[in-house]
């Protein structure tokens, strides 16, 4: 007998997921900083494409998040004032890379696990369901008030801020915080994003 198969499964790539990443290091040393970040950076499973302006990183979640903890935690090594501003992404109708139409229903995936780094990262957050209209009632503030319930169960939550809410703890913690939410809202909602501005060892703070 020979059964029927169904379709076969949409990859990460093929749904465009990926972020768009760019790493500051405000020291003289800057360049040696950055690339070594980099290079120490497990890339595996990812694609990786550096302009002038920022880099690509596609992929599974947990390959990118990894690869974002893993680089952020290397320039953090350096006792130099780190930012980093990563936009996240998954489900868009119009990636450069991504073969959905619209209306393709949402993909999900699994929650992202990541090892805590000993690094303290303060961060500004949002999140950004889109194409909800599809819903009955298109109501994307619910998922974001949700999301902000798990960072205060995290224990990273640290208050609402012009256009962002404040986050505060590991790095770890604080990548986790931000992209499960990216991830569970993205189980009803195909196309997604969610960003953050880190910032690490920042004199401000002293």
């Amino acid at each position: 007998m020979v059964h029927a198969q169904g379709p076969a499964p949409i990859t990460p790539q093929q749904y465009g997921v990926g972020a768009r990443f760019t790493l500051s290091v405000y020291d003289s040393d800057f360049v040696r900083i950055i690339l070594g970040a980099l290079n120490a950076a497990d890339a595996s499973g990812l694609t990786i494409e550096t302009g002038d302006v920022s880099t690509f990183v596609g992929g599974a979640e947990r390959d990118i998040l990894r690869y974002l903890r893993d680089s952020i935690t290397a320039a953090a090594a350096s006792g130099a004032h780190v930012a980093a501003s990563i936009l996240l992404s998954r489900g868009c109708p119009g990636e450069l890379q991504c073969e959905l139409p619209t209306g393709v229903p949402a993909m999900g995936a699994d929650p992202v696990r990541l090892q805590p780094t000993g690094v303290r990262a303060a961060a500004h957050w949002s999140l950004y369901p889109l194409l909800d209209g599809a819903s009955p009632a298109g109501d994307h503030m619910t998922a974001i008030y949700r999301a902000i319930e798990r960072a205060k169960e995290a224990g990273v939550y640290s208050g609402s801020d012009h256009y962002a809410t404040r986050l505060d703890g590991d790095l770890a913690t604080v990548l986790e915080t931000a992209a499960n939410a990216w991830i569970e809202v993205g189980r009803t909602v195909q196309h997604v994003t969610t960003h953050l501005t880190i910032s690490i060892n920042s004199p401000s703070a002293a």
